[in-house]
């Protein structure tokens, strides 16, 4: 009888470690830094070129800098590590986004920027330009000479 038990806590030590093994990527978190300094990094786990679907993510990420004195960081797909998803947010080692999963991988300023406020993100004492409301009059006599190119 002694024997058959020793089999059988064997075979579920066995399948526990097969287990393990397979859920380790998921419990992973986030490739890279989660802090810099007192800041939590803005993790983007991006598809390797072309980037399919992760441009939203960027110009998201582009726009919270913009405003918020965030680290950000951009990770490729193929250096992300086993098992990990693209596109993919996290802030911190919060997950935010994933694909297949929460936001299927997407996510919107608002969201973030929410998120962001009630976390008391310090923001920059002038915000940038990259969302300002009146641009600069050269910009606009530059986009109408390309669009008489065209």
């Amino acid at each position: 009888m002694n024997a058959k038990i020793a089999r059988l806590l064997a075979s579920l030590i066995v399948l526990a470690t097969a287990l393990a093994g397979i859920a380790a990527p998921v419990w992973a978190g986030p490739p890279g830094a989660t802090k810099l300094g007192s800041h939590k990094v803005l993790t983007l786990v991006v598809r390797d070129p072309p980037w399919v679907r992760c441009n939203n993510n960027m110009q998201v990420a582009a726009e919270l800098t913009n405003i918020y004195q965030i680290p950000v960081q951009v990770v490729p797909h193929g250096l992300a590590g086993a098992g990990a998803k693209a596109p993919a947010v996290y802030y911190g080692d919060e997950l935010i986004a994933e694909d297949g999963g929460k936001g299927n991988g997407m996510v919107s300023f608002t969201e973030l920027s929410d998120m962001l406020e009630v976390e008391g993100v310090p923001k920059h004492k002038q915000e940038g330009r990259l969302m300002a409301k009146e641009p600069k009059p050269q910009f606009e006599a530059l986009k109408a000479a390309i669009k008489d190119v065209k």
